[in-house]
C-alpha cells in the first residue's frame, strides 16, 4: 500500500474540514479523489504531505508513519499544487533543473532527467522562456515537470488542468497516464468529474470533508439507481403525451424544454425500446435519439441531493 489514511480530522476554528477521512492508495493505482470545491480534497492532501497538523488520525506513506522531517518518504513524492510554483527569474529549463536538484546531485543524471522531463511534457520549444512568457496552458505543463523530473514513485496532483486551455487538459491527461504506465501511483484531485472518469482507476467522491463514496467508477455507478438518460428531439408532444410518459415502467424523471423530452429512468431493461414504441403508438414526431448512461455527477447527485459542481 502507498498511502493509508485513518479517521483524519481535520478543524479550521469550527469548521470540520476532514470528518473522520479514511482512504487506501495501492501501488499501480491513478487515484482520483472528487468532489466540489471546498469539500476537503486539498485539505487531505496537505495532511498526507504533513504540510498542515491535524487533530486526528493517523498517516502512513510507503508503509511508514507520515511526518514533516520524514525526509526518505518525501524524496519519493512528486507534487504538483493548484497554484502554479515556479521561479520567475529563471527559464524554464532552469526552473526544473532547480526542483530536480533538490533531488539529484548528479549533474549528468540531472541533466539527463531535465531532458527527459522536458521532452515529455512538450517545452523544448519554450525552455529559455521565462515563466511570464509561458500561456497558462504551458505553465501547468512547466509545473508538472518540475514536480516530476526526479522520477518519484508517488505523483500527487491537485486541480492541474484548472483553468487551461482543452489542447493542454489533454496534454496533460495523457501524460498522466503515462507516467502511471511507466510506474508511478497517482493521487488526482478534481472538481471536472470528467477527468476523473476519463483517467482514474479507482475514485474516492469526497463532500464536507467526508468519504460518500469510493469505488471504481462502475461501482460507483452500480450504487444508484438511475439508469440511462434517454433525450428525444420532438416538437409536437402534448402535455398529456408527457404525463403517460411519467406513467410508463422504469420512468423516474421527464421534463420537456426548449424541444427537447429528456427521459431519466430506472435501471431495468429495454428502457429505449418502451420509449420508441411509446412514440410510435402516439404518432409523435421526432427528430434526434440518443441515451447516455450516469455519470458521476449523477451518482454524487443521487447521494447527496446536489451538484457536484456546487
Amino acid at each position: 500500500m502507498i498511502i493509508s489514511v485513518k479517521n483524519l480530522v481535520k478543524r479550521y476554528g469550527d469548521l470540520l474540514a476532514l470528518d473522520h477521512l479514511s482512504l487506501e492508495v495501492n501501488e499501480g493505482e491513478i487515484y482520483g479523489l472528487l468532489g466540489p470545491n471546498g469539500s476537503g480534497k486539498t485539505t487531505a492532501i496537505n495532511c498526507i504531505l504533513s504540510l498542515l497538523d491535524y487533530h486526528k488520525g493517523e498517516i502512513e506513506v510507503f508503509g511508514k508513519p507520515m511526518s514533516p522531517n520524514a525526509y526518505d518518504i518525501k524524496k519519493n513524492i512528486g507534487v504538483i499544487m493548484q497554484n502554479v510554483a515556479v521561479f520567475e527569474e529563471l527559464t524554464s529549463y532552469e526552473n526544473i533543473d532547480y526542483f530536480c536538484g533538490l533531488y539529484v546531485n548528479d549533474k549528468a543524471l540531472r541533466r539527463q532527467m531535465v531532458e527527459e522531463a522536458i521532452e515529455f511534457v512538450g517545452l523544448n520549444e519554450f525552455r529559455k522562456f521565462y515563466p511570464k512568457k509561458l500561456s497558462g496552458g504551458l505553465l501547468r505543463r512547466l509545473n508538472i515537470a518540475c514536480g516530476i523530473a526526479h522520477k518519484p514513485k508517488l505523483i500527487i496532483l491537485d486541480e492541474p488542468t484548472v483553468a487551461v486551455d482543452p489542447q493542454s487538459r489533454n496534454k496533460i491527461l495523457e501524460g498522466i497516464v503515462e507516467l502511471n504506465r511507466q510506474g508511478a501511483t497517482i493521487v488526482y484531485t478534481s472538481h471536472y468529474m470528467e477527468e476523473v472518469e476519463r483517467i482514474c482507476s479507482k475514485i474516492t467522491i469526497l463532500d464536507k470533508g467526508k468519504v460518500i463514496a469510493t469505488g471504481t467508477k462502475d461501482q460507483l455507478k452500480s450504487m444508484i439507481t438511475l439508469g440511462e438518460t434517454i433525450t428525444v428531439e420532438t416538437y409536437d408532444i402534448t402535455k398529456d403525451q408527457i404525463e403517460l410518459i411519467r406513467n410508463l415502467p422504469h420512468m423516474s424523471q421527464v421534463e420537456y424544454k426548449d424541444n427537447l423530452l429528456i427521459i431519466k429512468s430506472d435501471k431495468g431493461k429495454n428502457n429505449l425500446e418502451i420509449i420508441l414504441d411509446f412514440i410510435k403508438k402516439q404518432n409523435i414526431n421526432f427528430g434526434k435519439i440518443y441515451t447516455e448512461l450516469p455519470t458521476l455527477n449523477d451518482v454524487f447527485l443521487e447521494i447527496t441531493g446536489k451538484e457536484l459542481r456546487d
